[in-house]
């Protein structure tokens, strides 16, 4: 994923709201939104070009465990490994396994040069937790509340006075502050709105120069990443993904793919019901 918003206990009615992109490069080997039959329980993506014993993805929801969890590359920051593994494995680890949130992160944190830069998020429903690689801080238990990362080594929080803040003095990127503040808009108004979530994603303004991060890539590429909704020929927006997750249990997680130059492809959605924890 490239830009990740999340409504942690953000509503009365709803534990965990989701809206997410996932850009790639569009010749990488992918499979929508769907039920794994390897892992029972699980709903994600496949992304066939990772190694391993299973497809990898890049957000998932392991529902018989209550277990979700997404992740995002961090670009600019540390040399890319060849031979590292998929960052995708991580996922799959966390939701096929019994280790805690915290617990799993903590563990991560301990190696942290096995995998190429990342932001990942956990949770059990019960706590949120957000780890980077290629940050100084150490992983952190987000507070109830609105979030974004993006491909950036920190985490955007909205504070009460409105702002979208890092905890540093390195500012959230754009996307990820705009985003988040579009997010708080759509579950302020109508938290159900999921195709208010997918035009929250669906966003291409670029950001002004003076705001664009330098992860080297140069000020073209820089400009092309900077919306939302990345429209480029090569490596764009593939999918958007928007996951609700009610404090009665149920669940609707919804995914539309895309094609070069943001071509529409399909749109799927899959319900279910979930034990919340009290």
């Amino acid at each position: 994923m490239c830009l990740v918003l999340a409504g942690w206990r953000a509503h009365p009615e709803y534990r965990l709201i989701i809206a997410a992109n996932r850009d790639e490069f569009f010749t990488r080997p992918t499979e929508s939104l769907r039920r794994w039959e390897e892992v029972p329980g699980l709903l994600a993506g496949r992304d066939l070009g990772a190694s391993g014993d299973l497809p990898g993805t890049w957000l998932g929801l392991a529902a018989d465990q209550r277990r979700f969890t997404t992740v995002t590359n961090v670009r600019g920051h540390g040399v890319e490994r060849g031979d590292a593994p998929s960052r995708g494995a991580l996922l799959l680890d966390f939701l096929r396994g019994d280790a805690g949130p915290e617990k799993f992160v903590r563990g991560v944190a301990a190696a942290p040069d096995d995998y190429n830069g990342f932001n990942l998020l956990v949770s059990d429903l019960e706590t949120l937790w957000w780890h980077s690689n290629r940050s100084a801080l150490a992983p952190r238990e987000l507070a109830p509340g609105f979030h974004g990362v993006s491909n950036g080594y920190l985490v955007g929080s909205l504070e009460p006075d409105g702002q979208v803040v890092t905890g540093t003095d390195t500012p959230a990127w754009p996307k990820v502050r705009d985003g988040v503040l579009a997010l708080r808009s759509v579950v302020e108004s109508n938290p159900a709105n999921v195709a208010g979530y997918l035009e929250v994603l669906a966003d291409r303004k670029r950001a002004p120069d003076a705001e664009l991060p330098d992860t080297g890539i140069g000020k073209h590429a820089e400009r092309a990443a900077s919306s939302r909704f990345v429209n480029s020929p090569l490596h764009g927006t593939r999918c958007s993904t928007v996951l609700l997750v009610r404090e009665d249990g149920s669940f609707e997680m919804t995914e539309r793919t895309f094609a070069r130059f943001g071509r529409r492809k399909g749109t799927v959605t899959l319900t279910g019901q979930l034990e919340i924890p009290a």
